[in-house]
């Protein structure tokens, strides 16, 4: 009797753990910072994993991999103008509610692990996927995958014979059942001009992720008020991080010593910035996600908010006045 009491107990142990295990098999999956098109193809969108295409919404409609879900990275919240300062992500208040309800709208739900699909031509384009996969992480999740190449990888993969394509394609527009996803805001991952300038004031690196010319203050966005760069900033530009300036991250062994050139030997602290917080995330993702550096931050405001200042130092590196 007592053996067959202990036989029913341990079975009835052994089903709760498979029914959990079944519930968890999503939080149990190795979530790396990039995927690949292989990868993709062999792990497709779920109900836990969301794969969402960040290209313009005719692009997507017309195709798109399937169980994609379109995000407009301009318009749907992610970056918002704050106190006069574009590009910003909402933490607080209605912009973050509005993000937020945008997020569960996709389908994302704390578990869920998010793959980011950039259009995947330019280094640029990879911009959007670095820098949600930034917000993601600064939300507090961190169930979030870069899609390596973007959807131009997706597309030239051919079979045999070079015709037809390897990967199936879908047209229309898809929805995910609503969720509910909570944030758990990292704020350490935040910066302001004050934080900037304590940081500056220990000597903490400060990372300029923009074009050459920009650095160099022989040009300037129209986001930013004056050309040049904060006082004593290394540049490591965010297009020297992907092959050829295209779609796909360098491998390790060049982005190492891509950091090395720009000075950075021990990993962090330090903290990249641009103009307003694009270009920044792709050199914050290499530096911190790839290269696995640490106290790596990025200021979101960038020169956007610090030229905002009429009393914020700038050096030109060339200055041709």
């Amino acid at each position: 009797m007592f053996r067959q009491s202990t036989i029913h107990i341990a079975r009835f142990i052994l089903s709760v753990l498979l029914v959990a295990g079944a519930f968890d098999a999503a939080a149990q999956t190795v979530v790396t910072p990039l995927v690949s098109v292989e990868w993709l193809h062999q792990n497709p969108a779920t109900n836990d994993r969301v794969l969402i295409d960040l290209r313009d919404l005719r692009s997507y409609s017309t195709s798109h991999i399937p169980g994609a879900v379109h995000s407009d990275y301009g318009n749907d919240g992610w970056r918002q103008t704050i106190r006069n300062v574009p590009g910003l992500l909402p933490t607080d208040g209605p912009g973050l509610k509005q993000l937020v309800r945008k997020i569960g709208q996709l389908g994302i739900g704390n578990q869920s692990h998010v793959v980011l699909i950039a259009p995947g031509w330019s280094a640029g384009d990879m911009g959007m996927a670095t820098r949600l996969y930034w917000s993601f992480k600064v939300l507090g999740h961190d169930r979030v995958s870069i899609l390596d190449g973007g959807m131009a990888a997706w597309q030239s993969m051919r079979k045999p014979g070079g015709k037809t394509p390897l990967n199936p394609v879908r047209s229309g527009v898809e929805k995910n059942s609503a969720r509910i996803f909570v944030p758990a805001l990292r704020k350490t991952m935040l910066m302001d001009m004050e934080a900037v300038k304590s940081a500056r004031a220990r000597g903490e690196v400060s990372l300029d992720a923009r074009p050459t010319m920009q650095y160099l203050g022989l040009q300037k966005s129209g986001a930013v008020r004056s050309a040049g760069t904060l006082p004593g900033a290394v540049s490591l530009p965010g297009q020297w991080l992907t092959e050829n300036g295209g779609g796909y991250f360098r491998g390790i062994s060049s982005l190492k010593k891509l950091a090395t050139s720009a000075g950075l030997v021990n990993g962090g602290p330090l903290f990249v910035f641009c103009n307003t917080g694009h270009w920044a995330s792709i050199t914050w993702f290499v530096t911190s996600e790839l290269l696995g550096g640490k106290n790596i931050r990025m200021y979101d405001g960038s020169l956007a908010d610090w030229t905002a200042r009429n009393n914020a130092p700038l050096e030109r590196k060339i200055n041709l006045n």
